[in-house]
């Protein structure tokens, strides 16, 4: 079946709105790739809804869901992630690595002569499929992390983070612009070990992952940074993981990710954002930074959680309001006025919502 899915834009949605069909559900995480979603809830259940291309979904046939449906071949999933190349991923109780979507693409560049070539990238699956599969339609283990427990999950364009419960992190997928993190841009079918970090004898509980660079969290709060100049926290490109110089004397919580731009929540609630977001800067700075950069428009609020997207942010606090800038479309704050323009750089409450913050170790 050709994955391939027209994506129509039926209508747009301006506050937020419940999905009636999960209202009989407790869900306790989601997940947002490009044109797919996951949900959690806390019976361990995984649901998928979206474009369905290459298998996203996990339902086996590539096609589109308007509405949520189980994956039947998941239970008792802790943890989930979506990438923004038609990739998934879920961990069980166990500590097991499933993935599914797209297993590998081409893209073109021109050589010395101006030509144009074509070149398989790797979607960081963690297995080899047959040469004429394009992508894995339903959730399928990866096998050679069958001796660790995999505790956190991120997905990158092209490529997978996965954090141990003994707190190594491993990288398997697209190396471009050194986001793997093994030093080279080699890319890696199977999990690999990152040295550098295994190297610092620290404790990593946390990854996140934007187009082509890569974060880690150690138990102490220090972050780790690596690929990608624009968002890795360091303001050059690194294809070995450094830790972010910014936040040194900093305890960090939380680390978030998406494209080129990121995020981290230190331990006070402070929440630092840096990279570029888009075509234009929407991450609570009036000009894009390189390195983390504390957001002015929510001093004295203390950030709790955090959602980064293509071109907005939402940072809840601990009293479960939502604060929310960025791309107005995005943000549930209505349609905008003759003078609001189609951004909104000042950190916003979204009034019709409250949320209950669930805090992670």
């Amino acid at each position: 079946m050709d994955p391939a899915v027209n994506l129509t834009v039926r209508r747009e949605i301006g506050p937020p709105t419940p999905v009636t069909s999960m209202q009989d559900r407790r869900i306790v995480s989601v997940a947002t790739g490009n044109y797919h979603c996951l949900a959690l809830s806390a019976e361990g259940e995984v649901y998928s809804w979206g474009a369905g291309i290459y298998g996203s979904l996990g339902h086996g046939d590539g096609g589109a869901r308007a509405v949520p449906c189980r994956i039947e071949s998941l239970s008792c999933i802790e943890h989930i992630a979506a990438g923004p190349n038609w990739t998934s991923a879920a961990v069980d109780e166990k500590g097991r690595l499933f993935t599914w979507g797209r297993a590998s693409f081409f893209e073109e560049e021109e050589d010395e002569d101006g030509e144009l070539e074509e070149f398989e990238v790797l979607s960081g699956l963690g297995y080899e499929l047959d040469a004429e599969a394009a992508y894995q339609p339903t959730p399928k283990r990866v096998d050679a992390l069958s001796q660790d427990r995999v505790v956190g999950i991120a997905l990158g364009r092209g490529f997978t983070l996965a954090v141990t419960d003994a707190g190594a992190v491993l990288s398997f997928g697209l190396s471009l612009e050194g986001g793997l993190g093994h030093g080279s841009l080699e890319s890696e079918v199977l999990p690999q070990r990152i040295d550098a970090l295994t190297q610092t004898r620290r404790r990593f509980i946390a990854v996140a992952a934007g187009d082509f660079h890569a974060l880690a969290l150690t138990e102490e709060g220090e972050l780790y940074g690596w690929g990608d100049e624009e968002a890795n926290g360091h303001g050059r490109e690194e294809h070995t993981p450094q830790r972010v110089a910014t936040l040194i004397g900093q305890r960090v919580k939380l680390v978030n990710a998406h494209g080129i731009c990121s995020c981290a929540v230190t331990e006070n609630g402070e929440l630092f954002t840096w990279g570029r977001d888009g075509a234009e800067d929407n991450l609570g700075h009036e000009e894009p930074q390189a390195t983390p950069t504390r957001v002015a428009g929510l001093s004295g609020v203390e950030v709790a959680a955090v959602a980064i997207g293509l071109m907005h942010l939402l940072a809840a606090d601990v009293d479960g309001v939502v604060w929310a800038f960025g791309r107005r479309s995005a943000l549930g704050l209505g349609a905008p006025g003759p003078e609001d323009g189609a951004d909104v750089r000042t950190p916003t409450a979204i009034p019709t919502l409250r949320v209950r913050v669930l805090i992670s170790p």
